[in-house]
């Protein structure tokens, strides 16, 4: 009996903290499409969140595409399968690794800004002063950052995964002596319309559960800066997972509707 209570002292903050983040998600539609609209402010977050985010997620996005062409060249030459990189390429980028990489990017530097921002404003009591002023804090601070969230990082994802393509396609114009006209034909040629429809739907998901987490961890931090500190750090570690989960949602689902094996 002893046993059985200890385990479920270690599981119960986990479903608690579900149910209170299920809350959370519900809040967010009720307030989302009641006037009044903080457009102004919602700009504001999708200028902070994506163009802020370009160098980090093309550098990414570029490293990516040159690293993933150099450690998959040498293994299909084995085989005699040099002229299938490109196609291998990008529907690897295109498909799973460009949105889950960049993602995760995105959730490291907005999910744990977007904590530390909002912990730091609980913790010096600005939120308080916000509902005293008679502004809804909730709907400037957080449904602002979940929409910005939510229509950016599919933007990011889109503009990675291009960035992504031209890294490999220098390794294969040094390597291979392809040209881009070539290898981009060969792109195209390849992507259908089963990769990218699934692919983009669930960088709006990832995006929403970035804006989500981010948001809850922050206007539920604990008082004092450490409490700031571990919002932000929950954050990261909170979206990270769940990405992972939304992604394997997402393969599964196009497994059933299209046959993505």
């Amino acid at each position: 009996m002893a046993e059985k209570l200890s385990i479920y002292k270690k599981i119960s903050p986990f479903f608690i903290e579900i149910g209170e983040l299920t809350r959370f998600a519900q809040r967010f539609f009720k307030e989302a499409f009641s006037p009044p609209m903080e457009f102004r402010e919602f700009l504001r977050q999708c200028y902070n969140m994506g163009n802020r985010s370009l160098l980090l997620v093309g550098v990414t996005g570029f490293i990516l595409g040159l690293v993933f062409t150099l450690q998959s060249r040498p293994t299909l030459e084995d085989f005699g399968a040099a002229a299938w990189i490109p196609s291998m390429i990008s529907v690897s980028i295109v498909r799973e690794i460009g949105p889950v990489m960049i993602a995760l990017i995105c959730a490291g530097r907005i999910g744990s800004g977007i904590g530390a921002e909002l912990g730091s404003m609980k913790v010096t009591e600005q939120i308080d002063a916000m509902e005293v002023s008679g502004t809804n804090p909730f709907k400037f601070l957080v449904v602002t950052r979940i929409m910005a969230t939510t229509l950016m990082i599919p933007l990011l994802v889109i503009f990675g995964d291009a960035i992504a393509l031209l890294g490999s396609a220098i390794v294969e114009n040094i390597k291979g002596a392809i040209s881009f006209q070539l290898y981009f034909n060969l792109v195209f040629d390849a992507l259908q319309f089963s990769d990218l429809l699934p692919a983009t739907v669930k960088t709006f998901f990832f995006g929403f559960a970035i804006g989500l987490v981010g948001c809850y961890k922050g206007m539920n931090s604990e008082k004092g800066t450490s409490g700031v500190g571990k919002a932000s750090n929950a954050a990261v570690v909170y979206t990270s997972m769940l990405l992972f989960v939304l992604d394997f949602l997402a393969v599964l689902i196009s497994d059933i509707l299209y046959g993505i094996n």
